[in-house]
């Protein structure tokens, strides 16, 4: 049975400026982000980890350099795990965006939702998840760690609780935590952990803005469905 563990990237500054981040170049971590990462290390150091995949998008990398130094791990670029193309919804203020009218469709009927010059969910979703599938027998027998972004990551493990895709905003992926999937050869999938960021934390606090996806959810504390909807 191969043990994947999907973790988000840690903080960074975009969140706070409530902008998309997507694939643009030069987004890093914060100081907080890195000491999320680090964090992360020490939570799963006592893990057989045998490999480490990361989204090729900066904050990823960055993300899984801290881990990688941590475990004495190489990092191992994985495209297919990278962030949602946002084509040209990438760099824009999530408050803009929710007067787009395509915006009830990222909140409410996302699996209908292409983004303009990007990709739609439905194609994330199969991408992540057959990367996550090729991991599982490449390691069949072994444990796993991938870096990516919450959006990625809440569609893959929405398609393993056997939800609906228009659904995958109702799971929360905090920025450095660790969600876990059992794989087996014989075809069981069992999810064994979502969203572990360490101890217990309260909620953020209620805003009036629409919840966007990983730019949301990149802070704890900002809507978690524009990189959802719409950034890691």
């Amino acid at each position: 049975m191969a043990t994947i563990l999907l973790i988000r990237h840690g903080e960074n500054d975009w969140v706070k400026e409530g902008r998309l981040a997507g694939w643009l170049p030069g987004v890093h971590l914060n100081d907080h982000g890195r000491a999320q990462a680090a964090a992360a290390a020490e939570r799963i150091a006592a893990l057989p980890l045998a490999a480490l995949y990361s989204s090729p998008v900066t904050r990823c990398e960055e993300t899984a350099a801290v881990i990688g130094a941590r475990l004495g791990l190489e990092v191992q670029p994985l495209a297919a795990v990278g962030e949602v193309r946002y084509g040209e919804w990438e760099g824009k203020k999530l408050k803009e965006l929710a007067k787009d009218p395509l915006w009830r469709t990222v909140q409410f009927a996302p699996s209908r939702m292409t983004f303009p010059g990007g990709e739609s969910l439905r194609e994330v979703q199969a991408r992540a998840v057959e990367a996550v599938e090729t991991l599982s027998r490449r390691h069949e027998k072994a444990f796993v760690a991938v870096v990516s972004h919450a959006d990625v990551i809440k569609l893959v493990v929405a398609h393993y609780l056997g939800m609906h895709l228009d659904q995958f905003q109702r799971i929360r992926i905090a920025p450095a935590s660790v969600s876990v999937v059992h794989l087996s050869s014989n075809g069981l999938a069992q999810v064994a952990r979502v969203n572990d960021d360490g101890p217990l934390q309260p909620p953020p606090p209620e805003t009036d803005e629409a919840p966007a996806a990983e730019a949301a959810a990149e802070a704890d504390a900002a809507p978690e469905q524009a990189e959802a909807a719409a950034e890691a």
